[in-house]
């Protein structure tokens, strides 16, 4: 299973999102730091889910973050979050 698949499977077990989008912008870092030939490396999430509802960003965040877990955040440098209700 691919990263970005792992990112979707884990976000919709975690949150039963109404909107997933998980990008793998790798290829538009190409040169720089984290970057890993074959991509997989640098991703844009946009998710909406009612299990945000009055959280702050950062609870957000952290909400996400503990959904991915951290041995699926270690194989991600760069990980960008559109985080709504």
């Amino acid at each position: 299973m691919s990263v970005t698949e792992e990112i979707h499977e884990r976000l919709t077990r975690a949150f039963q999102p109404r909107v997933l989008e998980v990008v793998d912008d790798s290829e538009s870092h190409r040169g720089h730091a984290g970057y890993i030939e074959g991509g997989e490396s640098h991703f844009n999430v946009t998710i909406r889910a009612d299990a945000f509802a009055g959280q702050g960003r950062i609870a957000r965040h952290r909400a996400v973050h503990a959904a991915l877990g951290p041995d699926l955040l270690a194989r991600i440098h760069a990980l960008a979050l559109d985080i709504g209700e």
